[in-house]
């Protein structure tokens, strides 16, 4: 009998090791996919994943069944069964109808690009942008991350996160984005303390070379950030310690809402 237990326990450890090891191929082959992308081939998937091509057929198989990926003759694409399921996750979150009207009174009083984001892990990630007419043309797109440290929705968010997620984003390296990232840890902490004691983040060229950005944190009823307001534009443009105070005001009254 015990014999039998054993072996039933090791078969049900494989089958969960193996449906891991699917999991983990199947989510390799979604996120082949990159900015721009049109369709893609199985032997640029393959060659992208890593993953052989006789694998990524039958992957393919799956995800195209269930919508994930939609056949484009030999290739195939994201499919808007993804849109959806994103659609859905920030919806559930309630932060993008809430915080659209007050980024559209940034905009409009600023004529600059607005932002909202969130954290996750080390990145942002950006829930929606209503971009200026004045304001430059930012690499960052609604769905797109940047790394959190070289950003003032970032910064904003890092400044009143537990200090456990701002050892882990430091311990995972400051990448230099451009010549003014802040790379030293030491700096970048002494900039959180600040932010904490003021409500705003200012980021001054650290993302790209002639942008600047102000930005500040929306917070839950228990205190901790669930997202960050910001207006980016160019740096002879904006003085940020002017548009600062109106980032401030509108992610307090965000925040109110949300509570």
């Amino acid at each position: 009998m015990r014999h039998t237990h054993l072996m039933c326990a090791a078969v049900r450890n494989e089958a969960e090791n193996d449906a891991g090891v699917t999991a983990l191929r199947l989510t390799a082959v979604l996120t082949a996919f990159g900015p721009g992308d049109g369709p893609l081939g199985v032997s640029e998937l393959a060659r992208r994943t890593g993953i052989a091509k006789s694998s990524v057929h039958r992957l393919i198989g799956h995800l195209v069944g269930n919508g994930l990926l939609e056949r484009d003759g030999t290739s195939v694409r994201l499919g808007l069964k993804l849109f959806e399921i994103g659609q859905l996750a920030i919806r559930q979150r309630g932060l993008v109808d809430a915080a659209r009207p007050h980024l559209a009174d940034l905009r409009e009083a600023t004529r600059n690009t607005v932002h909202l984001a969130v954290l996750e892990g080390a990145e942002v990630v950006y829930l929606d942008i209503l971009r200026g007419p004045d304001a430059p043309r930012l690499p960052s797109r609604i769905g797109g991350r940047f790394p959190a440290h070289a950003t003032a929705v970032g910064k904003a968010i890092l400044a009143f996160s537990e200090q456990s997620e701002v050892d882990g984003v430091i311990a995972g390296g400051l990448a230099r984005v451009s010549t003014r990232t802040i790379t030293a840890p030491g700096l970048l902490k002494r900039q959180l303390t600040k932010i904490r004691a003021e409500g705003i983040a200012y980021e001054r060229e650290e993302s790209g070379t002639g942008v600047v950005c102000a930005a500040s944190p929306v917070l839950g009823g228990d205190g901790k950030p669930v997202a960050a307001l910001s207006i980016s534009g160019w740096v002879n443009r904006v003085r940020t310690e002017r548009v600062g105070p109106a980032v401030r005001t509108a992610a307090l009254a965000l925040s109110r809402a949300l509570t």
